[in-house]
C-alpha cells in the first residue's frame, strides 16, 4: 500500500486584500477610523448604561452585551485586516489561527442570541405589558445573558474541538482576509433558531400593535422597538446577502468586501442607531456632558 508524503500545517498564510495599489493607504484610513468608530460607539454605550439610573433596564442591559459582542467581534477582525493591507498576506500560526476563529464564532453566535433575547424582551414589553415588569426581572434577564454567553461559548467549542482532531495537510495559503468555516451544525442552532426566534417575536408585536386603537399609542410602541428592528435587519440582511453571495460563485474580491459589511460596519452601526434613535440615551449623553463641563 503506498502512503503519500504528507506535510502537517503549522501555519497559515492569509492573503487578505491583494492588488490594492492607489487604494491601499485610503482603505487602510477607512477601515482604522470605522474601527476606532466602533470602539468609542460600543463603549460609550457600556457606559452610558453602567452611569445613568434611567437605563437600568433590561433591554438597555441587553444592549451592553451587545456591545461587548461587537467589541470582541472587530477587534478579532480588524487589526488582522489591517496588517494584511500592507503586508499583502499574513502569517499566522494554526492555534493562532483556531483561536481567531474561536472569538468570531463566540462573538456572532453570541450575538444572535442576544438579538434574540432583545426581541422576546420587547415582545414582553408589547404584548405584556401589565406582567413585563413580574416576567422580565433581574434573576431572568441576567440569566437569558448569561445563558446566551455560554451557549455562544460552548458551540464554537465543539466546532474546535473537532478541528483539533484533525490533521491539516497539503496548502496552507487561504485567500481571504479571516479564516472562514461554514459549518451548518453551528448555523441551526446559533443563527436560524434565534432568527425564528426573532421573526416570532415580531410577528406578535406587529400584530399587537395593529390592533391598537389609536395612531399615537401605534407610533409610541412601534418607538420602543425600532431601534432592535433596524439592528435586526442589517444583521441578518447583511448575513443573507453574504451566503447568498458565496453560493453563486462570484469572485472571492467581492466575497471578501461583503464579509466586512458584518464583521466591520455593523458593529459600528449599532451604538450609532442607538444613539441617534433613543430619547433616553440621548438626554443621558447631554446629562453627561453637563457633568464632565461642572467637573
Amino acid at each position: 500500500m503506498n502512503e503519500k508524503n504528507q506535510t502537517k500545517v503549522y501555519e497559515i498564510f492569509l492573503l487578505g486584500f491583494k492588488d490594492l495599489h492607489n487604494i491601499k493607504i485610503p482603505l487602510f484610513i477607512l477601515l482604522l477610523l470605522t474601527y476606532c468608530v466602533t470602539i468609542c460607539g460600543n463603549v460609550l454605550i457600556i457606559v452610558l448604561v453602567s452611569y445613568s439610573k434611567t437605563l437600568q433596564s433590561p433591554m438597555y442591559f441587553f444592549l451592553t452585551q451587545l456591545s461587548i459582542s461587537d467589541i470582541m467581534l472587530t477587534t478579532d477582525i480588524v487589526p488582522t485586516t489591517l496588517t494584511n493591507i500592507f503586508a499583502g498576506k499574513l502569517i499566522l500560526s494554526f492555534s493562532g489561527c483556531i483561536t481567531r476563529f474561536y472569538i468570531f464564532g463566540c462573538s456572532e453566535s453570541t450575538e444572535c442570541l442576544i438579538l434574540a433575547v432583545m426581541a422576546y424582551d420587547r415582545y414582553l414589553a408589547i404584548c405584556h405589558p401589565l406582567h413585563y415588569a413580574t416576567i422580565m426581572d433581574f434573576d431572568l434577564f441576567l440569566k437569558m445573558s448569561i445563558i446566551s454567553w455560554i451557549f455562544g461559548a460552548l458551540i464554537v467549542i465543539i466546532t474546535i474541538l473537532a478541528l483539533f482532531g484533525l490533521e491539516f495537510c497539503g496548502p496552507n495559503i487561504i485567500d481571504h482576509f479571516f479564516l472562514e468555516m461554514e459549518v451548518f451544525f453551528l448555523d441551526i442552532f446559533v443563527l436560524i433558531l434565534p432568527f425564528i426566534m426573532t421573526v416570532t417575536s415580531y410577528g406578535w408585536i406587529i400584530k399587537t400593535i395593529l390592533g391598537l386603537s389609536s395612531n399615537l399609542q401605534r407610533r409610541k410602541a412601534f418607538s420602543t422597538c425600532s431601534s432592535h428592528l433596524t439592528v435586526v435587519c442589517i444583521f441578518y440582511g447583511t448575513l443573507i446577502a453574504i451566503y447568498m453571495i458565496s453560493t453563486r460563485g462570484v469572485s472571492l474580491t467581492i466575497n471578501k468586501v461583503a464579509s466586512l459589511l458584518y464583521t466591520v460596519v455593523t458593529p459600528m452601526l449599532n451604538p450609532i442607531i442607538y444613539s441617534l434613535r433613543n430619547k433616553d440615551i440621548k438626554e443621558t449623553i447631554r446629562k453627561l456632558q453637563t457633568h464632565l463641563r461642572c467637573v
